[in-house]
């Protein structure tokens, strides 16, 4: 893909060459103020852009350096976007004010049209004044400007109508008529918040109403995105697949996982495949295991209902854990097309041993959280929580040791965990290398001399650390890990996009990069199958609790010592 005219590149490689090899401006009336003040000379293409002198700062460097992967992107054709389940907490907290900033920041198409399907009875003047006043709770820019949303919310819309009445969906199509522009009526992208059992009945029937065509057609398309869970195992995912595949074609269903949205997971590859120098380190020569954590500082709260269907292992383990791990662990894509990049997460996913049931206790550690207290308040302990059994058995806390079985990671433990109520929020991916070799200082200072280790802080305070040691300054000889830290914040300022606007926007321009593929999502259910094999109905043991406020239970530090490792807890980032 080219990004830059020849003439251009040329002139970028040279003064990146002059940077990076220390060359600064000889010209002796621009010398002392390139050396007293980090200033770098540039060639005379660069001069003819900056007239008033031959120097440049280092930020001009790097927007010179800078390299759009986004040229040749196809442009998002104006089209009809159409919410089932409109009425529902995710319109109103995610999808709406996510429409509202790819509006103002000029990303959606013109024309286009966005319609709530709903039971509910309602106007469209009251819909559109429920969404406002949701927005201005939930919009990442506030206040909200009312003359920006009064235009935006000119091309929302309602329909009333239920999910398994046909005559709903053809009043549907008449309202797309109405809007008289011809991509309006044909470019459909149907956003299914609803229910997962309704999935299959809601495409159904639009494809018998024939708003949903599963043949190609290079004129027009229509797309399907359906949320999380898909399938609550791994037959059941087979079966939900095999439903909507019947009336849509794979290429056309979008199965979103808000997790890949995020800015810093899609960073990973970026930080993998754009690095030279990571690329030699990343694997078992030099990687002693890798650390995956993801904690919440909540407990299930209003969700207890939900939670006793699912788990931690089914609501974070099946998709948000084990899309990461493909991230961090994958080999490298043929090409940055979404198939290619798609294949590659599958291959790893498919590498991950099997464990069978009599390895499930060895192997993965559940637990539950008990009343405890965090941040001085008192907590509720889960089978307390609202619209839980007092007696269940389900884990709020899971963790885990997995190995991959490829040639890149023979042998390297990964270790997952995730839970409820744990003392921090935060998701990161820690890379521990091996330790250095029983000499020099290794052989003075012991388990003291720390293994280096790169960071992957994927939220909150964004950023990659790297931690190696170095010796304190003074008269005597001391070491201790220190820590070099690059913050997204920092570098590139406050603004961060909300996943869902990323997320719908490859939506619309047809890019399913960062969506599931069926057989990606049918072999992350077979890795978590087996472990609820292995779990089956017994009950949870004494040992399988931890007090809220706390980082699991001890079992799970016992799943690392046994292979001389011990957790890393997040730490607060300042």
């Amino acid at each position: 893909m080219k990004t830059v005219t020849s003439d251009v590149e040329r002139v970028n490689r040279r003064n990146a060459e002059l940077v990076l090899s220390g060359t600064l401006c000889k010209r002796s009336q621009c010398h002392t103020l390139c050396v007293g003040s980090g200033l770098v000379c540039f060639v005379s293409f660069v001069e003819m852009r900056y007239p008033l002198g031959h120097c440049c700062r280092m930020d001009t460097l790097e927007e010179l350096l800078t390299c759009r992967l986004d040229f040749g992107a196809k442009a998002v054709e104006p089209c009809s976007i159409i919410i089932f389940g409109a009425s529902g907490d995710l319109t109103a907290r995610k999808l709406i004010p996510a429409l509202y900033h790819l509006f103002i920041e000029k990303q959606l198409p013109d024309p286009f049209r966005i319609i709530g399907f709903a039971r509910r009875e309602k106007s469209e003047i009251a819909w559109r004044e429920e969404l406002y006043a949701a927005l201005q709770q939930f919009s990442r820019t506030k206040p909200v400007d009312a003359a920006q949303w009064q235009t935006f919310s000119a091309n929302v819309f309602y329909c009333q109508g239920d999910f398994s009445d046909t005559a709903s969906y053809q009043k549907l199509e008449q309202q797309l008529a109405q809007f008289g522009h011809e991509s309006l009526r044909r470019n459909l992208l149907f956003y299914l918040a609803t229910s997962p059992s309704q999935f299959a009945e809601v495409v159904e029937r639009l494809h018998k109403a024939e708003l949903l065509h599963r043949h190609d057609d290079k004129a027009w398309w229509q797309r399907v995105v359906v949320e999380k869970p898909f399938g609550h195992d791994l037959p059941s995912a087979r079966k939900l697949n095999s439903e909507l595949t019947r009336f849509a074609h794979e290429k056309q269903i979008f199965r979103i996982d808000h997790y890949l949205g995020k800015e810093t997971v899609q960073n990973i590859l970026m930080f993998r495949f754009s690095n030279a120098i990571f690329e030699q380190l990343w694997g078992r020569q030099s990687v002693d295991h890798i650390q995956l954590t993801v904690s919440e500082k909540l407990g299930v709260g209003s969700r207890g209902s939900y939670y006793e269907e699912t788990g931690a292992l089914r609501d974070m383990v099946q998709n948000h854990l084990l899309q990461v791990l493909a991230l961090v662990a994958m080999e490298p894509p043929v090409s940055l097309e979404a198939e290619s990049i798609r294949d590659e997460k599958v291959k790893l996913l498919k590498s991950i041993r099997s464990l069978h049931p009599a390895q499930v206790p060895i192997h993965v550690v559940r637990s539950q959280y008990t009343a405890g207290e965090i941040d001085g308040n008192p907590r509720l302990g889960y089978r307390q929580e609202p619209k839980v059994s007092p007696d269940s058995n389900v884990e709020t806390f899971v963790a885990m040791k997995l190995f991959v079985d490829n040639w890149r990671w023979s042998g390297v433990p990964f270790y997952l965990r995730t839970g409820k109520s744990l003392p921090l929020s935060a998701s990161e991916v820690r890379v521990q290398f091996r330790p250095t070799p029983n000499v020099l200082f290794a052989a003075q200072c012991g388990p003291k001399l720390d293994a280096n280790a790169i960071t992957l802080r994927l939220q909150p305070n964004e950023g990659i650390s790297l931690r190696f040691n170095g010796k304190i300054p003074g008269a005597t000889m001391r070491l201790r890990p220190v820590r070099m830290h690059f913050s997204y914040n920092t570098e590139f300022g406050a603004y961060t996009p909300e996943a869902y606007e990323r997320l719908l926007l490859e939506a619309l321009s047809g890019d399913a990069t960062l969506f599931l593929r069926s057989d990606e999502v049918e072999t992350a259910w077979g890795v978590v199958d087996a472990i609820r094999t292995g779990w089956g109905s017994a009950p949870l043991s004494e040992r399988e609790f931890y007090p809220a406020g706390t980082w699991g239970p001890a079992a799970a530090d016992d799943l690392l010592a046994e292979s001389g490792h011990a957790w890393r807890n997040p730490q607060p980032i300042t």
